[in-house]
């Protein structure tokens, strides 16, 4: 995750004031439809409870905007900063993250109210004419931005909850796939050369996106689609999930010892693919892009393909004039879809490490331990997927994850050299 470029300019209050009802009415509309076992789940260290994802996100308004800047706020209960603090070591001591699906109590009702109150006393502090505003704004935005980003880990996280349950029960109601023909695999060639990326300083945008530079690129082409269900199936029948010269080191121990053959939640029955989604079990859609697929089956792909991952920087050059366009969580799929672009579907990895920008500096105090520490052992991912919410992407937008991670909806788009 990330935080806020001092350069930006912040949004209004009453900009910041709609963004701020709109995202907190959001993720209660997710969790809307779960039972309070539901609710529980954690099924990993690296996945958190809903009910965690709806406590955190408040408490990030809480310790970072209201105790810190509003004088007679009071939380209504002190304890909940050591339960659902995630990471911030300079916040205070927090309970140990493999641990959150063990904290039955407070139970749902409480960390609705814990919500209710918290939203309450943002809404009266956005709203207050205060010098502070503009400070207060940008924190906010920050804050809403970073439950957006928890609204797509939720699903994530409880995807990967119920997958373990043998009823494979639905988060929501099947729909039936369109029917779509093959599409050709082709590259769209790029001349490169010396070329600026990151943030623009143009709108929001987090601390690790900045700041922007010049890069230099050799000529490459770049896939104009994704690798689809139907391009991975072919890889699987060829014996790529065997071939241990196709794999780095670490990613052949990793396939090994965890006994990867298909990308997750797939399974053959009757001779024909199914994977399970938010929408249940389903066949496999040839045509969609395949999606919960690590870093290490990404690359054995690519070089299986006679091809390779895209950097970041030939990524967002690529793409950064077309439209933000695509199947992102406000469209309601909750899965990939055939024939998209490169917005939304599917996070696509790229080759280029997690690390610092040149010239990039954290902001002061415990809001910059949001993304600087973990800058490290991490591969960046570009365009957002099904999950994500349409109002965090940005040409510049960089997410990040562990190498060997699959939970979430990850997939790839090829690139070569020229």
């Amino acid at each position: 995750m990330s935080s806020t470029s001092p350069q930006q300019r912040p949004a209004s209050p009453s900009e910041i004031a709609g963004l701020f009802d709109h995202v907190r009415k959001q993720t209660e509309t997710l969790v809307a439809p779960l039972l309070p076992e539901d609710m529980m789940l954690q099924s990993m260290e690296d996945a958190s409870p809903a009910k965690w994802h709806l406590a955190h996100t408040t408490w990030f308004f809480e310790e970072f905007i209201l105790k810190a800047r509003q004088r007679d706020y009071a939380s209504p209960d002190e304890r909940f900063a050591y339960l659902f603090n995630s990471y911030y070591v300079q916040a205070g001591p927090r309970h140990a993250r493999n641990q959150r699906g063990l904290v039955s109590r407070p139970g749902c009702e409480d960390v609705g109210a814990y919500r209710a109150y918290v939203t309450e006393a943002m809404t009266a502090l956005i709203g207050a004419d205060r010098e502070d505003a503009d400070a207060i704004a940008a924190l906010t935005e920050l804050g809403c931005h970073h439950e957006m980003q928890h609204q797509e880990l939720l699903l994530t996280d409880l995807l990967h909850g119920l997958s373990h349950n043998p009823l494979l029960p639905t988060y929501r109601d099947p729909e039936p796939m369109p029917v779509t023909a093959e599409v050709p695999l082709t590259f769209t060639p790029n001349a490169g050369g010396l070329v600026e990326i990151g943030d623009d300083g143009t709108g929001f945008a987090y601390d690790c996106e900045a700041p922007r530079h010049r890069v230099w690129l050799d000529p490459f082409e770049i896939a104009d689609r994704p690798v689809t269900n139907r391009d991975w199936i072919g890889f699987i029948e060829d014996g790529g999930y065997q071939s241990a010269p196709l794999w780095l080191m670490d990613g052949w121990a990793a396939c090994r010892r965890d006994g990867w053959q298909t990308p997750l939640y797939w399974w053959q029955q009757d001779g024909q693919w199914w994977t399970y989604t938010l929408r249940g079990a389903q066949p496999v859609n040839l045509d969609a892009p395949v999606c919960h697929v690590s870093y290490y089956e990404a690359d054995a792909f690519a070089r299986w393909a006679g091809a390779r991952l895209p950097t970041e920087a030939e990524w967002e050059v690529a793409f950064a004039d077309r439209p933000i366009e695509g199947n992102f969580l406000d469209g309601g799929a909750l899965r990939p879809l055939p024939g998209g672009g490169p917005w939304g579907d599917v996070w696509e990895w790229t080759q280029s490490p997690f690390t610092p920008y040149p010239g990039f500096r954290p902001p002061e105090g415990a809001i910059g331990e949001y993304n600087g520490k973990f800058m490290v052992n991490q591969f960046v991912l570009r365009g957002g997927s099904c999950a994500t919410p349409a109002a965090q992407m940005r040409p510049s937008y960089r997410n990040f994850f562990y190498p060997h991670q699959r939970w979430q909806m990850m997939g790839l788009r090829l690139a070569r050299d020229v």
